[in-house]
């Protein structure tokens, strides 16, 4: 069963029309204005909060229940981030190689990346076996 849908798989892969490219490059394109737009308004809260709580009687205490929920909210916060930040650079690693006219083809073995994985991950550089296989 998966070498039948291999086969259907590799026969939907082909390389991409310019118009199919112009159009993933403009959703990639919307996602990372979307990102920035995210990490700035983290950044924006983070500031915020740091300065309404600089004087020492509005800071709680690190070791009572709300100083260990702040930061556990700010662990959080930061995680999120650093899982954005990620995505985004995977996004613009995608529109460089739009640039390069590389785009849509997988970078572990040069086989065009099925359209079907691109709708779904847009910024998938590799097709999904290659990822299979170098998480493995």
């Amino acid at each position: 069963m998966a070498n039948i849908h291999s086969l259907i798989e590799n026969k939907m892969a082909r390389q991409l029309s310019p118009n199919t490219i112009k159009k993933f490059k403009k959703r990639l394109e919307a996602e990372r204005d979307q990102l920035l737009a995210i990490l700035e308004q983290h950044h924006q809260e983070r500031e915020k909060i740091r300065l309404s709580e600089a004087s020492a009687e509005r800071s709680p205490d690190p070791t009572s229940a709300d100083g260990g929920s702040m930061a556990f909210e700010l662990e959080k916060e930061l995680t999120l981030d650093e899982n954005t930040r990620h995505l985004l650079n995977q996004i613009e690693h995608a529109l460089v190689l739009i640039k390069k006219k590389k785009y849509g083809n997988c970078e572990n073995c040069g086989e065009p990346i099925p359209v079907a994985r691109l709708e779904a991950l847009p910024y998938a550089t590799l097709r999904k076996e290659c990822a299979e296989a170098l998480e493995a």
